[in-house]
């Protein structure tokens, strides 16, 4: 099979991942072989690309976005069946045991693992998944859209979760790629203003399309205080002048799992109860919730579609902002 691995990370102008020829994976008890369709690039790939967060083991194939069929099943699987679509989110799998985990919050497992980074990912023709983990995927979604939306859209919602959003209040977005651009529209299903903060016009235009209320960036001030406001550039700048557009009580969620030091920050920024939070992975629930919802909107991805040959291409054009919505690579889609 063909995969786009990883071997030594380096700046992604320098093309990182290289095509190798692999031999098609067998899958233990608990797993099923995943047929790959297509996959979603995420921000996520690139900082691993580029040596920003480190996997356990190199090389390894990247891709945590991943939509294909069931191929073959472990002998322990129960519920799945050959030829049935399903997705594969970020989180491969976590103990089960530890107090995170009986939770409901495996999300902050110490021993949970993660598809393309710990276990090798979606870009390539096959790959295997915990059986436990994988999603079922709505009939009214296609594959293509359904990418984008196993993980920028579930981080997405997990973060508007995490913010505390209401209906009806005023929301700011921090960036405005994959993620956000899913994010907006939930949030505007639920009737929140949107107030989108982002250096590119492009993305400014994509955001108005989308329906924001207000667009601008990240230096200029928004018309009204916000009550709530997520970070998805993974800048750490941008947080205290984030938090300098929230009304007393509000909060701000930063969605990154790699992002640059937070400055010293000035505790008026903070003070009125203000709350900072993060935001950790997602759980499988978190997937269950936000697929239903993407069905029920409904929601529309944006993808830019490029061939599994280019994936270094699409990391280079996903650094540079030249991405609307989610580049989304094609492998098989039958």
């Amino acid at each position: 099979m063909r995969s786009q691995r990883l071997g030594t990370p380096k700046p992604i102008e320098e093309l990182p991942l290289t095509l190798e020829d692999l031999p098609i994976p067998i899958p233990a008890a608990t797993q099923i072989r995943l047929k790959v369709a297509y996959c979603g690039v995420c921000h996520t790939d690139l900082h691993i690309a580029q040596g920003d967060i480190h996997p356990p083991r190199l090389p390894v194939t990247l891709g945590h976005q991943v939509v294909g069929s069931v191929d073959a099943i472990g002998e322990a699987v129960q519920g799945l069946v050959v030829g049935q679509r399903v997705g594969v989110p970020w989180l491969h799998k976590a103990c089960g045991v530890c107090d995170f985990c009986r939770a409901g919050r495996e999300n902050l497992c110490e021993k949970a693992t993660f598809t393309g980074f710990d276990v090798d990912g979606g870009f390539a023709e096959f790959m295997l998944a915990e059986a436990s983990s994988v999603l079922a995927i709505p009939e009214t979604i296609g594959s293509l859209e359904a990418a984008p939306l196993l993980c920028a859209g579930i981080v997405g919602f997990r973060s508007l979760h995490r913010a505390g959003l209401q209906p009806g209040e005023r929301l700011g977005l921090f960036g405005f790629g994959a993620s956000a651009h899913l994010a907006i529209q939930v949030a505007r299903y639920w009737g929140c203003e949107v107030y989108v903060f982002t250096r590119s016009q492009n993305h400014r235009q994509h955001a108005e399309e989308l329906g924001a209320t207000w667009t601008g960036g990240a230096e200029d001030s928004p018309p009204h205080p916000l009550d709530r406001g997520v970070i998805f550039a993974p800048a750490g700048g941008l947080v205290p002048l984030a938090l300098e557009k929230l009304r007393p009580g509000g909060t701000l969620a930063i969605n990154a799992i790699h992002m640059d030091d937070l400055p010293s920050l000035p505790y008026r920024l903070v003070y009125g109860e203000r709350t900072l939070t993060s935001v950790t992975n997602a759980t499988h629930q978190d997937g269950v919730e936000f697929l239903k919802l993407a069905a029920e909107i409904p929601l529309r991805a944006t993808v830019t579609v490029v061939p599994l040959e280019n994936a270094n291409q699409a990391l280079a054009d996903l650094k540079h902002s030249r991405v609307k919505g989610e580049a989304v690579l094609e492998i098989d889609p039958g």
